[in-house]
């Protein structure tokens, strides 16, 4: 299960409380103070891993928190620390506050880390003729986990373009296919092999509708994991089989890009015509070739496997 969305507490661990003490002996009848500070309490920091691809994890988990501070105690003896807690997430999730959406941080790349709530410090003691505090508590606070997918190139269409046929062809990923529309509901991740010390990682988007970049079809959902991609494949059925217009869906989904965000319809993008081996494709592409004019595009066809070949070399050269 692709989980992309989660929403969790966490409280970093509280300070120890400084010890108030006083040494006695046979010649100190009124004691000297002697009681330790408090340790600090732990702190809640998250990083991006690369072994860890969903938030799934957070579905059954959302409750964290950090190790106390020890209370200091007598003889100048320092609390122990609490234990730092480290949450692992994928990398690409982005952290914002729940309270007022505001982001705390963006974990785009493997190994990138961010303290987000800061442990108490521990209560100092009487050593020094002070009197002795308590220790501070640690933040706490409620936070909501994006993640946007990063890979080298998303494919993007109309529901039923042939996207999860395409990737199971060229990938060893192994998508639900079936004949009707929206049969993907989550981003699906393939590995192709362009040459033997070459891969890059396509992403099959769910499909996209008009009115997507208002959250339409799930929209807004579907469309953040294309953002972080080099390359857009964008996957058109040129057989028109659920009686749509080919040139209409190019046209349309490119607005929607654009609406959604400009710096994404400015990536650059492979477009490619599927199901070229049914009968009605070729009155469309020829119509399709009228209107795109000199710009380029070519023909595959995902069930038969033919143009793949030259699609995935296409792919290699773009994200080169």
């Amino acid at each position: 299960m692709f989980i992309d969305e989660a929403r969790i507490f966490v409280k970093a661990g509280d300070g120890g409380d400084g010890c108030n003490s006083l040494y006695r002996d046979r010649v100190n009848r009124f004691g000297t103070p002697d009681g330790g500070p408090g340790g600090n309490g732990g702190s809640i920091i998250f990083e991006a891993d690369c072994n860890v691809h969903t938030l799934l994890d957070f579905q059954y988990r959302q409750h964290f928190k950090a190790d106390p501070g020890s209370h200091g105690s007598s003889n100048h003896k320092k609390g122990l620390w609490g234990k730092d807690l480290h949450i692992k997430v994928p990398v690409g999730t982005i952290i914002r506050d729940a309270e007022n959406g505001l982001l705390m941080r963006d974990l785009a790349c493997a190994g990138d880390s961010v303290v987000i709530a800061k442990g108490g410090q521990g209560g100092r003691g009487n050593s020094r003729g002070r009197e002795a505090l308590k220790g501070a508590r640690g933040e706490e606070k409620t936070v909501t986990l994006e993640l946007k997918l990063i890979a080298d190139v998303g494919i993007i269409g109309y529901p039923n373009s042939g996207k999860s046929t395409l990737i199971s062809k060229i990938s060893s990923a192994r998508p639900k296919i079936a004949s009707y529309p929206f049969t993907t509901k989550e981003p699906v991740l393939g590995m192709v092999r362009i040459h033997d010390d070459f891969s890059v990682l396509v992403a099959d988007i769910p499909g996209l509708i008009e009115g997507a970049h208002e959250g339409r079809g799930l929209g807004h959902k579907f469309l953040r994991h294309v953002e972080r991609t080099k390359v857009l494949l964008h996957l058109i059925d040129i057989a028109a089989t659920d009686c749509r217009d080919p040139y209409k869906d190019y046209t349309t989904l490119n607005r929607e890009l654009t609406k959604y965000s400009k710096e994404l319809a400015k990536k650059p993008q492979i477009v490619v015509l599927n199901k070229i081996d049914c009968p009605q494709s070729e009155e469309n592409l020829k119509a399709f070739r009228k209107k795109m004019k000199a710009k380029k595009f070519l023909k595959i066809s995902a069930l038969t496997g033919e143009g793949l070949k030259e699609l995935v070399r296409a792919i290699g050269k773009k994200v080169k």
